[in-house]
């Protein structure tokens, strides 16, 4: 099943599937790690900026670059 990143809850996980975003937003996204297939678990999404695990590392995103990644559940 397929979510937005932002649909998820704290301690859900899944893998990247897809970007949804223009080119310049992709590439800063792949650059951080966010590459198709890549495991990422939330640590917090409430109010304010998202928190992810990926590779090991704590990463915040901001809700709308947050929203432009789908995740496979």
């Amino acid at each position: 099943m397929d979510k937005g990143l932002l649909t998820l809850n704290r301690g859900d996980a899944g893998k990247v599937k897809l970007i949804d975003a223009g080119k310049a937003a992709t590439r800063r996204l792949y650059e951080m790690g966010f590459n198709t297939g890549a495991p990422v678990k939330v640590i917090k999404n409430d109010a304010g900026p998202v928190i992810v695990c990926i590779a090991g590392h704590k990463i915040a995103l901001g809700r709308g670059l947050a929203a432009k990644i789908i995740l496979e559940v």
